[in-house]
């Protein structure tokens, strides 16, 4: 490929047509390539191509316009520029592209266009006959003299620049080491110059000629440097440097000291927030020393902004800078009531948290995890929290996120790679103390990209948060101060060594009580039409009873000013200065009042505008036939009751089961059944045969077939809708019960106790019968629930079953039966 003699090119080239610059031989430039035709000529030549002469391409500056869109080849300039392709980076970004690092090696002439699809290839011949000067072989004649004016114009111009710019310095270096017939190329491609006269230069075969050409650029660039010097002598409060800024395509050299100067005083600025920031030793020697390696960079790499942007993430970070939290209890506990009606646990632990506060004002954040129903108030409490502390509040949506990066961030090695949510959200609180609030951190998810369920366990640790270190930053970043709290519909979707970490605290339903208290003490019933644990659907009730009166108004339907404070009391803003506002608005305009005639909303009314209700008390209506027994379960979205009916027919002997039943349910069934088959005798079941099914098949269905059922907790429901069912006897329509059952007639105990309560108590059932073991859950329900409800604590289904129906249930032995009213 080169000699002594020179560099010689290949005699056949791809031509890779350009139309934003000129290449020249000894200048390196970058080529944004995106035309199909150059495209091709990167993915077959220089991607796939292995030796050294697949990467030699003939640079051939285009004429044609670049917005001129055709698929015909465009005009080509009749010399070019062979150059090697030294770095290929593709992008999908803003479209597909690759961008070429071309160094040019030597001139050409496209003797012969050989083909022009997929891309071109032509016949060359090489122009440059590049023989290096020796010290008893100079140039004479005109040439020589040409060749030594360019020379010291050259060392002129540097001479001028400022020499503690490392790349004058390098330039300076150039000019004693480089062969002289290469800088008419050289310089042409670095000083201020347009395409127009590059061509000019390229065109310059003869290197007398290219002498000639390049000279007059040369000496206009020193002109106007002295130009510029002699007007900052007139200004000398001006100490404005005159540098040479490295172009992004070509390394061209340019005068622009202005920009330079503001870069230089951005730079200085930026120092002084660095050392301001009060930042940890570790992280202040990173940064110092990133600030050092800008200083030396040019503004056109790439890496110019990446360096940039990641020093001003870490001087707007709130390393030292706090907020004071308030630490009055009474204060604290009016603003907490204030906000949230019922939820005393939540409110009392806060308060404790308040009062340890007091006394160790060291103290570490908790991690709190309030697990309950939508709508019961979990984000809103923890908003309330930061109010009641003083501190910011900061929420990250967690719901769906399935990479780790979300939580740690990105390595800055990566393309547009930025800080992870954590970071991110200290710098929009700006204090290292605010309220982190995680929501759905139930619904994590986990992917190729990593688990950020796995991220969140040295964020969510005491003992390692005071050095958490994100990718982006890869400095450490003290998290202990921050007060984090988290909230899930459930705990069995939580990796058990995430939930390790966290205070979990049960935030169940509300009552019909507290519902109505939270509406304000509506005049009205809203039980028909909302029967959730929180209060969302009652919110969207009360907010259409609230558009239906508003279109009255606004059809000049008469209504009182009574009537129009009671309905701006029912939205989200009640306050009696909104009421006077509106009043004094009504009176400065000149419109009449309307008369004193009321908007009645009474049952007729809800039913116009909400229709009719949703949820109907069929509780009573459904068990009207043997074989139907209530139960409670438990859901993510609260507790619930539970239908289970029964049927018998001629067959032998077999059990069906419907209802989308998942594994431990259908036990259950089984369990139960084996139970009263062996007890048939004791409960009068056998009908004058020893076996109750014999010669009869038993359906058992559980409704609303499209839910999926499954737990231990529907074994004493499913044990009593049989019982009533082969007894021919009515179970108590008041009645719900829940527990585990086995094989020998025992009741265990089982979760949601308070969810199933509330669900029970939304339902208007009189008893609740729950296993004894339980009985100690009964105390987080509250007391007027209590009042309401019969409870029967159950130890044996025999206790089951004499609660379940009127009079007991016939058995040898007599149980005393364990009732309790709390």
């Amino acid at each position: 490929m080169s000699s002594n003699s020179g560099i010689q090119i290949p005699s056949r080239l791809p031509l890779l047509c350009t139309h934003d610059g000129v290449l020249l031989p000894g200048s390196t430039m970058r080529i944004s390539v995106d035309t199909a035709r150059n495209m091709q000529l990167v993915k077959s030549r220089l991607l796939k191509g292995t030796s050294l002469k697949s990467t030699i391409i003939g640079v051939i500056p285009n004429t044609r316009d670049p917005e001129h869109d055709s698929d015909e080849l465009p005009s080509l300039h009749s010399i070019g520029t062979a150059g090697l392709a030294v770095q290929v980076v593709g992008s999908n970004w803003p479209k597909p592209h690759y961008t070429l690092l071309i160094t040019g090696l030597c001139r050409f002439r496209v003797t012969q266009l050989l083909r022009e699809r997929p891309f071109p290839v032509a016949e060359v011949g090489q122009l440059d006959k590049l023989e290096q000067y020796t010290e008893g072989d100079q140039a004479d004649g005109e040439l020589g003299e040409l060749s030594l004016r360019f020379h010291q114009a050259a060392v002129q111009l540097v001479g001028m620049l400022d020499m503690s710019v490392p790349v004058v310095a390098k330039l300076r270096r150039l000019l004693d080491s480089l062969p002289r017939e290469t800088l008419p190329d050289v310089l042409a491609s670095m000083i201020r110059t347009s395409n127009k006269e590059k061509l000019q230069v390229l065109d310059a075969v003869d290197l007398e000629e290219r002498f000639k050409k390049a000279l007059p650029l040369l000496t206009r660039q020193i002109e106007g440097l002295k130009l510029l010097q002699k007007t900052r002598k007139r200004r000398p409060d001006d100490d404005k440097r005159v540098v040479l800024i490295l172009s992004p395509r070509c390394r061209q050299f340019s005068l622009d000291e202005e920009a330079e100067d503001e870069d230089g005083d951005d730079t200085a600025m930026l120092e002084k927030k660095v050392k301001a920031a009060a930042m940890p030793e570790a992280a202040l020697r990173v940064c110092l020393k990133e600030l050092k390696r800008l200083k030396k960079m040019p503004q056109s790499m790439p890496e110019y902004a990446l360096t940039r942007n990641y020093l001003e993430m870490m001087v707007e970070l709130p390393w030292s800078k706090s907020t004071t939290d308030c630490l009055d209890i009474r204060a604290a506990r009016v603003l907490l009531d204030n906000d949230h009606y019922a939820m005393e646990k939540l409110k009392r632990r806060v308060l404790e948290y308040l009062a340890v506060r007091q006394l160790k004002s060291t103290l570490k954040g908790p991690i709190l995890c309030f697990v309950g129903p939508p709508g019961v108030g979990k984000t809103s409490v923890g908003r309330s929290i930061a109010r009641t502390l003083g501190r910011e509040f900061h929420r990250i949506a967690l719901g769906g996120v399935c990479d780790q990066s979300d939580i740690r961030g990105h390595r800055r090695t990566y393309v547009g790679s930025m800080p992870g949510r954590i970071i991110n959200g200290l710098k929009t609180a700006g204090v290292n103390n605010p309220v982190f609030l995680f929501d759905e951190v139930d619904k994590l998810g986990k992917s190729l990209q990593g688990d950020p369920a796995a991220a969140l366990l040295e964020v969510l640790d005491p003992e390692q948060n005071h050095s958490f270190t994100d990718h982006y930053l890869n400095v450490p970043f003290d998290l202990s101060q921050v007060l984090f709290i988290a909230t899930a519909n459930t705990t069995a979707t939580i990796p058990p060594a995430l939930l390790d970490r966290m205070e979990v605290l049960q935030v169940s339903g509300y009552t019909q009580e507290e519902k109505v208290e939270i509406a304000h003490r509506l005049t009205w019933r809203t039980e028909g039409y909302t029967r959730e644990a929180g209060v969302r659907s009652l919110e969207r009730k009360i907010g259409a009873i609230c558009r239906a009166v508003a279109v009255k108004v606004a059809e000049g339907h008469k209504v009182s000013r009574a009537d129009v404070f009671r309905l701006k009391s029912m939205c989200r803003e009640p306050t009696l200065r909104n009421y006077e506002t509106y009043k004094n608005k009504e009176e400065d305009s000149g419109i009449a009042s309307p008369p004193e005639m009321p908007i009645v909303i009474d049952h007729i009314a809800l039913k116009d505008i909400l229709g009719p209700p949703v949820f109907e008390m069929e509780v009573s209506e459904r068990l009207t036939l043997p074989g139907v027994a209530i139960g409670l379960a438990w859901t993510p979205m609260g507790g619930e009751i539970m239908f289970v009916e029964a049927s018998r027919m001629e067959g032998e002997g077999q059990l069906t089961l419907t209802g989308q039943l998942g594994d431990v349910m259908k036990e259950s069934a089984h369990l139960a059944i084996s139970w009263l088959r062996s007890n048939a005798k004791t409960y009068l079941l056998t009908n004058g045969s020893a076996d109750p099914l014999e010669g009869t098949d038993i359906h058992l269905h559980f409704p609303a077939g499209a839910v999926t059922k499954d737990g231990p907790s529907a074994g004493v429901t499913i044990v009593t809708c049989l019982a009533s069912l082969l007894s021919g006897r009515l179970v108590r329509s008041d009645v719900a019960m829940t527990g585990e059952i086995t094989l020998r007639g025992l009741v265990l105990p089982v979760g949601g106790i308070k969810d199933k309560v509330l669900a029970a108590h939304r339902a208007n059932l009189k008893r609740v019968i729950v296993p004894k073991r339980n009985e100690k859950d009964l105390e987080e329900i509250p007391a007027h629930v209590r009042a309401d409800l019969d409870f029967v604590f159950a130890s044996t289904l025999d206790e089951v079953l004499k609660a379940a129906f009127d009079g007991g249930f016939p058995a040898a032995v007599s149980h005393p039966q364990v009732v309790s009213k709390l």
